[in-house]
């Protein structure tokens, strides 16, 4: 049900050894679309207690709970916000962050600094910036942050970073990726600056950019030559009216990133346009090369069957990797983020999608915006954390 709810717009298996043996007291700090995820999830979880929840709109938190958890209405305690919530609620595990971008940074360093351990919603936050002093914040606390990315637990997200790490492809030297959708532009806080900071860059292209960055072990960004526009968010024509009034972020965006290891990335993203996708994702390696195809919708899956194009034996031949079927008895791959966030909070072990990885698709998200405002190549510059 929790992956029910994003639709609509193997690892090796580790023994966790459990530090807690109480349930878990979770905190719930905004109450949107994306938490309905986060509270269906966790309800199925058996070591996990949701203790409290915040939001900014008088009685929202309250509203969500009755609808999505009412046997529980009654015992959470519900705050203004997230400074609320940490100040009274001192023996707090863990929190999701599900507000809106502009705010990730703020109640994540808030959280960590509250020593409590945060799942924070993609995307991570807006700037570089932001992203720093989150993992600063997260280093001096020494509790868990993992980033909410669970296209990575899909078998076959998982397929492709075995087949590059396999030596199939050779040095991996271009990628190209992105997707979008021909209609899809959101609405609600998604579409403003002064909320989200960034549109299908942040939404969707994040998503876009650790399906490759991951599979090729997530190389550190240096320049970068982007452009954004935003023809079909503003456009009464295809957005509605009073959406289109205040829309003032992108809606479609497009890059030419250099990464360390010589790995030329080129990215585009959209909310909408004419056409069905911006293309499907192809590596390109010294010996071989792998074609995922596009998806309609592009919510961090797969397209169809992937083609991998190599010699043997001197010919040409192209082998098809068959889409793989994720394990019910897993979950949903939200089920899994949550359990494997939950897990690594027991265990006091690294976080399975760490802010280290993730810090570098936000300096690329951060470096498209700053070049397409200069009009230039621009150096992506990341301070030590």
């Amino acid at each position: 049900m929790a992956d029910e709810v994003l639709s609509q717009f193997t690892q090796a298996k580790q023994e966790v050894q459990k530090t807690v043996t109480r349930n878990l007291r979770i905190g719930i700090i905004g109450t949107g679309w994306i938490a309905e995820s986060h509270i269906q999830s966790y309800l199925k979880q058996p070591d996990v207690e949701i203790v409290a929840a915040a939001d900014l709109i008088p009685g929202k938190a309250r509203a969500f709970l009755e609808k999505w958890a009412p046997a529980l209405a009654d015992s959470v305690r519900y705050y203004p916000d997230h400074h609320a919530l940490l100040e009274a609620e001192p023996d707090l595990d863990a929190v999701s962050v599900c507000t809106y971008n502009r705010t990730h940074a703020v109640c994540t360093i808030d959280a960590l600094n509250h020593g409590v351990s945060v799942l924070l919603e993609k995307p991570m936050c807006v700037t570089t910036d932001e992203a720093v002093a989150i993992c600063r914040a997260e280093k001096q606390s020494g509790k868990v942050l993992s980033i909410g990315f669970q296209p990575r637990f899909d078998e076959n997200m998982k397929m492709i970073k075995r087949i590059v790490e396999s030596g199939a492809l050779g040095e991996v030297y271009y990628i190209q990726t992105g997707g979008g959708r021909r209609r899809g532009i959101p609405n609600s806080t998604f579409i403003e600056q002064s909320t989200a900071g960034i549109g299908a860059l942040g939404d969707i292209g994040c998503y876009s950019l650790d399906m490759v960055l991951n599979a090729v072990g997530y190389p550190k960004p240096l320049t970068v030559s982007g452009y954004i526009s935003d023809f079909f968010g503003k456009n009464p024509k295809y957005n509605n009216p009073a959406d289109a009034a205040r829309f003032n972020v992108d809606d479609f965006a497009a890059a030419f990133v250099r990464l360390e290891g010589g790995i030329i990335l080129d990215f585009r993203i959209a909310w909408a346009m004419h056409a069905d996708s911006p293309g499907d994702t192809i590596l390109f390696g010294k010996e071989g090369a792998l074609r995922i195809p596009a998806t309609d919708c592009w919510n961090g899956s797969v397209g169809g069957a992937m083609t991998l194009y190599h010699d043997v034996a001197g010919e040409r031949t192209e082998t098809t990797i068959p889409i793989l079927k994720n394990n019910p008895a897993k979950g949903g791959l939200f089920d899994q983020k949550i359990r494997s966030f939950l897990d690594a909070v027991l265990a006091g072990a690294v976080a399975p999608v760490p802010s280290s990885q993730i810090l570098y698709n936000q300096a690329i998200i951060d470096g498209i915006l700053q070049s397409a405002q200069a009009g230039r190549e621009i150096e992506i510059s990341i301070p030590e954390i």
